[in-house]
This record gives structure tokens, C-alpha cells and sequence, in this order.
């Protein structure tokens, strides 16, 4: 076992106990698939600003960690 594999492990495990957390502070969202369809209503000043929030930040930072998180078992995946 390569001394690159142990370093990505202990780092994917990490990655996984921090993408956990953020998913787990999030707010738990009732709107369904409407809000996939784009069936929502997005013209009130929350919608709007949703971005400088928290929960739009934590939102990004999910976005972020999953695609991390994606490359880095892709890369396990090769290494091994």
C-alpha cells in the first residue's frame, strides 16, 4: 500500500465527516420537487438574496464538498 494512498484516505475520510456535518446543518426543505421543476416562487426578497445567506452558503459548500468528494473516490478508485 503507497504512502499516497494512506494520505488520500485519511483525507477522504475527512472529506466525508466534514460533508456530513454541512449536510446535517442545513435547513430541511418542504418544498418538494416544485422547487426542481422551478415551479417555486422565486421572486420574494428571500429567494432573491438567498446566496448571502447562511443557508445559501451552506448549500454552495455542499455543492463544492460532493464534487470533492466525487473526484477524490474516482481518484481512490485509480490508485488502488
Amino acid at each position: 500500500m503507497s504512502i499516497y494512498y494512506i494520505v488520500l484516505s485519511v483525507l477522504f475520510i475527512l472529506l466525508c465527516i466534514g460533508l456530513m456535518v454541512i449536510i446535517l446543518l442545513q435547513k430541511k426543505s418542504a418544498q418538494g420537487l416544485g422547487s426542481i421543476a422551478g415551479m417555486g416562487n422565486s421572486e420574494t426578497y428571500w429567494d432573491k438574496n438567498k446566496g448571502r445567506s447562511m443557508e445559501g452558503a451552506l448549500g454552495k459548500y455542499t455543492r463544492i464538498c460532493g464534487v470533492i468528494f466525487f473526484l477524490f473516490s474516482l481518484v481512490m478508485c485509480v490508485i488502488q
